[in-house]
């Protein structure tokens, strides 16, 4: 995996002070800590329903010490902004040829050397979405890893970890338990997020 600002030490300790300050001052607690079997893992990032949850995922990353990847959609990644979004951690995502995107993501957390959390959103989009993509599921089940179910949640104003769910390969019965567990976390635009 490429390079990324949580790969620079001195950046990196600079921005985890002001990440828990402005999070402190703006009145967000952080919740829950990556326990030592999961410093390899996917991240669910839901619910996903504005652009202000990116910035808020990578306060909480810095506040909780984790060294992230997060997917987004292809035309984030577009100049003037794209070298910035990719040391931020983005890796761009071609919708209509994400083909091989599972099989690819899960080699890299596979040949990763040292802690790598991939962020994916199961939604696809901030639009409102009654379907889940799976593919977070199956990059976790192919690369060996559990699923740690993130959130952030705006009613409450917390955001972080919550539990380490290891896939069990019934995947109906495993998106309905992770679904349950989102279902009363509320997005930024409550209306677009459905668990």
């Amino acid at each position: 995996m490429h390079h990324t600002i949580f790969d620079t030490p001195v950046v990196n300790t600079l921005l985890r002070a002001f990440s828990r300050f402005t999070l402190y001052i703006t009145g967000w607690k952080v919740e829950g800590a990556l326990p030592a079997h999961a410093a390899k893992s996917v991240l669910i990032a839901a619910p996903h329903t504005s652009n202000w949850d990116l910035p808020y995922t990578l306060m909480l990353a810095f506040s909780l010490r984790l060294r992230v990847y997060w997917m987004g959609k292809q035309s984030l990644f577009k100049a003037p902004f794209g070298g910035v979004m990719r040391w931020l951690g983005g890796i761009p995502v071609n919708r209509e040829q994400a083909s091989n995107l599972v099989a690819s993501s899960a080699q890299a957390m596979r040949e990763a050397t040292g802690p790598m959390q991939l962020i994916v959103p199961p939604e696809g989009t901030r639009g409102k979405t009654r379907h889940w993509k799976t593919g977070f599921y199956f990059i976790a089940q192919q690369a060996g890893v559990p699923i740690v179910l993130a959130f952030v949640d705006y009613g409450r104003k917390v955001g972080g970890l919550g539990p380490v769910f290891e896939p069990t390969g019934d995947v109906e019965r495993d998106m309905a338990s992770i679904k349950a567990f989102y279902a009363p976390i509320q997005g930024k635009n409550p209306t677009q997020f459905e668990a």
